[in-house]
């Protein structure tokens, strides 16, 4: 993803998943107001994001929550 002025992630408030458990294990964090794209990083890992769009990252959570 390239860092264009729209998706400038720079100064972007990161929510960490309720899942994540108070040991700093495996936790994601995802980026807030972007109503068309979801942000997406490792807790541990600042570096590298994958973003998903609105509707996939709807699907990517319904097939992760099937499974876990």
């Amino acid at each position: 993803m390239r860092n264009s002025p729209e998706y400038d992630l720079s100064h972007a408030t990161w929510q960490k998943s309720t899942y994540s458990g108070a040991s700093g294990g495996d936790c994601l964090e995802v980026a807030e107001g972007h109503p068309t794209l979801v942000p997406v990083r490792d807790s541990k890992n600042l570096g590298p994001v994958i973003a998903f769009g609105a509707s996939a990252w709807v699907v990517f959570v319904g097939h992760v929550g099937a499974d876990g």
